[in-house]
């Protein structure tokens, strides 16, 4: 789940799919050209194929089958529902194309196992994770692996939800893919919610919203899941992270360890924001540094993407390095279906009221690919 820099060659990619989240790699597409081109889309429809056609500029087909007899990009993305998501990954797959699913890869538990046992051995599926790839959460996790806080040992997120919090609860704490504890309760409270994806709500009305609270047992480690409905637009809740290790912690972007002998430092995270004040390199995001030290650095500076867009781009970028074999798999679909289904077991705690534990699933022993 790292970012990684493409070579000279853009790499070439198709979609399938028209929704929303399909427009961010589009648009990322046409922002970066000497890094992503997109070669051709896939909708059901053809009233629908029509017009995306002219509005992607590119051919759009009716079937994964049709795009894949006309040509062969680096990986095809799959951007659709969830109940028809592992049809489509199974199908490219099988037919040898390298996938960039959307997340999940398969809306439960049975559908993960059923996709595994089609395609996982395979090695040909990423899936679009982005959360770790965002600036902050990188130079978090750069901060964490370098050893500042010593072995991380408890990872606290409170900022979004199900499989996305649990992405990054087990990717800062390096957790493998074994069984693991889950208890989970839901409380409810008034809340207004000013804001939505489509922007401001102009109701300040409370209305009732859950929240959702889960301890996730690792053994030897362990995750506090915490997230309010729409917690990713409601700007009235703030967004924690906490990760405890055994020298020290980082909370959001202040850090303390113990750095010598009778000495406790507090340091913090900065971020070089471009475009303040009398800085007139653009509004962009340059790096993000500790006590002198980089951490990240944004590999896409010039394009001033925000930070959704950034750490979406990564993943495309990364994935298109590894389909050309110059990467490793940026987040492979045994992590994808094992955060899933710790996510789901989150929900089914909360929904029963009793621990829920996560067994040996045929993900466990799969081989990290190249």
């Amino acid at each position: 789940m790292t970012s990684a820099l493409t070579s000279g060659k853009a790499s070439t990619f198709a979609v399938v799919g028209r929704g929303w989240r399909a427009e961010f790699f589009v648009r990322l597409a046409a922002l970066l050209p000497d890094r992503l081109t997109l070669v051709g889309a896939v909708v059901r429809r053809p009233e629908t194929a029509e017009e995306l056609g002219r509005r992607w500029k590119v051919p759009v087909y009716l079937s994964p089958e049709e795009l894949l007899a006309k040509q062969r990009p680096d990986f095809v993305i799959t951007s659709v529902p969830w109940p028809v998501n592992p049809e489509v990954v199974a199908t490219l797959a099988e037919a040898g194309v390298r996938v960039l699913s959307e997340t999940p890869p398969a809306p439960d538990a049975d559908g993960l196992r059923r996709l595994w046992d089609r395609v996982g051995d395979r090695g040909l599926v990423q899936v679009a994770e982005q959360y770790l790839l965002m600036p902050g959460h990188a130079a978090r996790r750069a901060l964490v692996e370098r050893g500042v806080i010593g072995q991380p040992t408890s990872v606290q997120v409170s900022s979004t939800h199900m499989y996305h919090a649990v992405s990054m609860i087990r990717g800062l704490l390096g957790a493998g893919c074994g069984p693991v504890a889950v208890t989970a309760s839901r409380f409810r409270a008034p809340l207004v919610d000013p804001l939505s994806r489509d922007g401001w709500t102009g109701d300040d009305t409370p209305k009732e919203a859950a929240t959702t609270i889960a301890t996730l047992d690792f053994g030897g480690a362990s995750g506090l899941y915490d997230f309010t409905d729409n917690q990713w637009h409601n700007q009235l809740r703030l967004r924690r992270i906490v990760v405890r290790g055994s020298h020290g912690e980082l909370a959001d972007d202040t850090v303390v360890r113990l750095a010598g002998e009778r000495t406790i430092t507090r340091s913090a995270l900065v971020r070089s924001q471009l475009g303040h004040d009398l800085n007139l390199d653009g509004y962009d995001t340059e790096h993000i540094a500790f006590e002198g030290d980089i951490l990240y650095r944004n590999p896409f500076l010039g394009a001033r993407l925000m930070d959704e867009e950034i750490a979406i781009a990564s993943m495309m970028t990364a994935t298109g390095a590894w389909a050309r074999g110059e990467g490793p798999a940026p987040y492979p679909l045994a992590e994808a279906c094992q955060d899933h289904l710790i996510a789901l077991a989150v929900e089914e705690s909360a929904a029963v009221g009793a621990t829920v534990r996560t067994g040996a699933e045929p993900w466990h022993s799969a081989k990290p690919e190249a």
